[in-house]
């Protein structure tokens, strides 16, 4: 026999391959690296055919090349292997995937009751008061996700929100205005914070660095994000690497208590 026996878990093991290799296509698709993706899934295919076959000679010059290739792999693909490890730490790959998204879902329906006392008022009214003299402003608001290494780039503030504190950071002329401010309940515990910027090729041109590092923040954490464009006044609202734009105040109220489960 040429081939063993197919069985189910030979159904599922292709299952799994095809689904990796399509995620690592996704992510270096319109790089130079899917060149040489290619290029090792070709010499791969190869292999495992001259296996099948028995060819000695060759087979063992291409096992040679396959068992460095995985160390070739990992220098060459570097970022790119970092940037699919991220993607599977995301709130991106939960919510493309159904069972984990209702199990996340699950999870924060139990912990609802801890955001129930918060008081999105003075958030949507600085927000909006902000968006009138078309003040830049950046907030993430946290949920369950640790949020220290970007509260560690700031500087800490532990002072109750409130709409004339949250003014006063974003004024054009304070030193705090440019970066972001982080809330956890009722406190703003740091401003002027650093923060990840969306990877994703077609987010839309006409947003800013402030909407780019709001779904940042979104993609690499469950906190929601808030932000007021500098260019035309609109708030905008982001969660699980998504954003919807062009709020009132009604709205990004009722997008908040249904993101808190309030």
């Amino acid at each position: 026999m040429l081939f063993i026996s197919f069985q189910w878990i030979d159904a599922i093991d292709i299952l799994l391959v095809s689904f990796l290799l399509f995620q690592l296509y996704s992510i270096v698709k319109g790089t130079p690296a899917v060149n040489i993706f290619t290029g090792i899934f070709f010499i791969y295919v190869v292999w495992i055919i001259v296996r099948a076959f028995d060819m000695k000679l060759f087979g063992s010059i291409l096992g040679k090349f396959i068992d460095v290739g995985v160390i070739a792999i990992i220098i060459v693909f570097q970022q790119e292997i970092r940037k699919f490890l991220l993607f599977v730490g995301t709130n991106e790959f939960i919510n493309r995937n159904r069972v984990l998204k209702m199990i996340v879902k699950t999870s924060q329906k139990k912990d609802a009751h801890r955001f129930s006392d918060m008081n999105f008022a003075p958030v949507i009214k600085a927000c909006f008061k902000m968006s009138e003299s078309k003040t830049g402003a950046l907030i993430v608001i946290k949920r369950n996700s640790d949020l220290r290494l970007y509260i560690n780039s700031g500087d800490a503030i532990d002072a109750v929100v409130t709409e004339r504190m949250l003014e006063n950071i974003f004024f054009k002329n304070s030193p705090l205005h440019d970066g972001a401010v982080i809330i956890e309940g009722n406190k703003i515990l740091a401003a002027r914070c650093v923060l990840p910027v969306t990877e994703k090729e077609q987010f839309p041109a006409h947003y800013g660095m402030r909407h780019r590092a709001a779904v940042g923040v979104t993609e690499s954490s469950d906190a929601v994000a808030i932000v007021v464009s500098e260019q035309t006044g609109a708030v905008s609202l982001a969660a699980n690497g998504d954003i919807k734009a062009k709020l009132t105040p009604d709205t990004l109220k009722a997008l908040l208590e249904k993101e808190f489960g309030i």
